[in-house]
């Protein structure tokens, strides 16, 4: 693990055994279907730093996110959070104090939400939880503090989630985040159920609370203008596995995957350069079912052989890292 890395994972994996139950599928002879929702992925994630997650719908993203908080345990590989593996059953201890540290913001901030509690107690649950004030009153003035840190009223906190906007709902969520003092936080498509303008403000909170606080965020979207104003390194992640990885600036400027070129060329042309751009062709394949090699070459103009018979391994390219045959052969840019 890096000197700076607060997160790290390592060659992660999930697999979910689809098949019927044993007697069922024994009757019927039929094969036990597996879907392999993420395959070997790896990165890191620095101290104060987002690392966005960006793809398609059914690429994998939730289901990293999902493990990188504890939500689900991987098949194989691991997560370290400040060097301890969160799956290792001789450090539950520590384990158990540093679940503090990580929090997590769901896409839908209603379905989070319980219903039948009011806005006070949701936030103090965490704070009740790990024990972090000593008294009722301290309990209620860190609600009503947090509350303010979101930007909503602390006569809120009576009231029910059901009687706010989907915007306050979602500031509810970050406040609740926020209670148990985390370092670090995921957040997975926090603002693809708002409004745009609403969006912006959510994404704007995020931030402000991120340099008051230095947290590190995980962010998974598969809106790329909105990690563009969010990350500082972007993974682009197909069909289970990591094909891009670059500070986010190279890849918007110099995208080097065929995936990432297709995923930008999606992104409205507002500046108006004229530049040529391609559209999105095909469908992300079954995850049951995959194709042999690059899972992407169906859909991908570059794809020769190799590509549909070897699965490419991530390789240095630029200022970050592309698991593409094109790519590592020079293909790309003799095509450009």
């Amino acid at each position: 693990m890096t000197m700076d890395a607060l997160v790290e994972v390592v060659a992660l994996s999930r697999r979910f055994d689809l098949s019927r139950p044993g007697l069922g599928r024994l009757l019927a002879g039929s094969a036990r279907p597996v879907l392999k929702a993420v395959q070997d992925v790896s990165f890191t994630v620095g101290r104060g730093e987002t690392v966005a997650l960006v793809g398609e719908s059914g690429s994998g993203k939730s289901t990293i996110a999902r493990m990188v908080v504890g939500l689900l345990p991987p098949s194989d590989g691991a997560v370290l959070i400040d060097g301890l593996d969160l799956a290792d059953p001789t450090k539950r201890p520590q384990i158990a104090k540093l679940r503090r540290r990580i929090q997590m913001i769901f896409q839908d901030p209603f379905a989070s939400l319980n219903p039948r509690w009011r806005v006070d107690r949701i936030i103090a649950e965490p704070i009740r939880a790990f024990r972090l004030t000593t008294s009722n009153a301290a309990t209620t003035a860190r609600v009503a503090e947090l509350l303010r840190r979101v930007g909503l009223d602390p006569r809120d906190g009576r009231k029910f989630p059901h009687e706010f906007s989907g915007g306050q709902r979602q500031r509810i969520c970050i406040a609740r985040a926020l209670a148990s003092e985390p370092d670090f936080i995921v957040c997975d498509e926090p603002t693809s159920a708002l409004d745009v303008s609403v969006q912006a403000q959510i994404l704007n909170l995020m931030k402000d609370l991120q340099d008051q606080f230095g947290l590190t965020y995980l962010f998974i979207s598969h809106n790329l203008a909105v990690v563009k104003h969010m990350a500082n390194r972007i993974g682009v992640v197909y069909l289970g596995r990591m094909v891009e990885l670059a500070p986010a600036r190279a890849l918007f400027q110099a995208p080097r995957h065929p995936y990432t070129r297709m995923l930008l060329d999606a992104l409205p042309d507002l500046e108006m350069t004229g530049r040529p751009r391609k559209m999105i062709e095909g469908e992300i394949p079954s995850p049951i079912a995959p194709p042999t090699g690059c899972a992407f070459h169906p859909r991908c103009p570059l794809a020769n052989d190799r590509c549909r018979q070897e699965v490419p391994q991530p390789l240095p390219a630029g200022e970050g890292l592309v698991a593409c045959h094109a790519v590592a052969e020079g293909r790309d840019r003799a095509a450009a």
